[in-house]
């Protein structure tokens, strides 16, 4: 007999299933909840694995599939890979494995497509992991939606982690990201990509660095809104008859974790357990 999410019926109802390596997905899914307040969300951090940056790209597949299954069994509607790293790696196969299922989304293809109508023949920066980085995904995107835009990628290895621990806007985030920024100095950058959804938590320390007449881009409202046109063309926006519910799991808990959710999301999260491999 097939598990009951293969066969079941998406309902309006249902929740957006969010996952990513640990808590830089919460930036998206605060996101979420401002463009699509009536919607639920079951949100999944897989924290036992992070960073997904380092990881090689057959373990974020193994990853990401084994996440999808979980959201699956939350009776997700449409499920959102909140995770440049993962989003590189293992989209394709993700896409391939759900089938008509449920809908995938990444949060790469929504900033290639911005950036290519917005652009048009500059130069733009981009800073993410070395996942994301060494995949050259947003090149390969690039070059196929608009070649005149070129981008100067960055790997900067320290800055999640770094976000992770608690450490920024502080003497030492602001010293490591003068240290990685410099790199484009000389380059006449007319934008720059946070292509890792932790980043956005030093945006206001990147915009000081770089000053006025660079746009610092944050994935997470034009990834929210992406979901949102997703939704439509689904039919499966939800309506607001009762109050949305939002789940949150991680597959390893820790009590500084649990504080650094409250600064991502800027509320209390109540957090549950789910280990991934068991």
């Amino acid at each position: 007999m097939q598990p009951s999410f293969l066969s079941r019926s998406k309902s309006t109802d249902d929740p957006i299933g969010v996952f990513d390596s640990g808590i830089g997905g919460l930036t998206v899914a605060k996101a979420l909840k401002t463009v699509l307040p009536n919607e639920s969300l079951v949100y999944f951090g897989d924290t036992a694995h992070l960073p997904y940056g380092e990881k090689s790209k057959a373990s974020l597949q193994a990853y990401v599939i084994k996440s999808i299954d979980f959201l699956l069994e939350q009776n997700a509607k449409l499920i959102l890979i909140a995770c440049n790293s993962a989003s590189a790696a293992a989209f394709e196969l993700a896409q391939a494995y759900v089938g008509s299922r449920v809908r995938v989304v990444n949060v790469i293809d929504p900033i290639v497509e911005y950036i290519s109508q917005k652009f048009d023949n500059q130069d733009i920066g981009l800073i993410g992991t070395r996942q994301t980085v060494h995949s050259r995904v947003y090149e390969h995107k690039l070059a196929a939606r608009n070649p005149t835009v070129k981008l100067h990628a960055l790997a900067t290895p320290l800055l999640a982690g770094m976000i992770e621990e608690g450490f920024f806007n502080n003497s030492i985030s602001q010293q490591i990201v003068a240290e990685y920024l410099q790199n484009f100095a000389s380059k006449p950058i007319k934008g720059l990509v946070l292509a890792c959804t932790h980043y956005p938590l030093i945006k206001k320390e990147i915009e000081a660095f770089l000053g006025v007449g660079v746009e610092v881009i944050d994935a997470s409202g034009i990834v929210a809104e992406a979901v949102r046109k997703a939704l439509v063309s689904e039919s499966i926006c939800r309506n607001a008859t009762k109050p949305a519910q939002d789940f949150f799991f991680v597959s390893d808990f820790t009590e500084s974790f649990a504080a650094t959710t409250r600064i991502f999301f800027g509320e209390a999260v109540q957090l549950a357990l789910y280990k991934l491999w068991e």
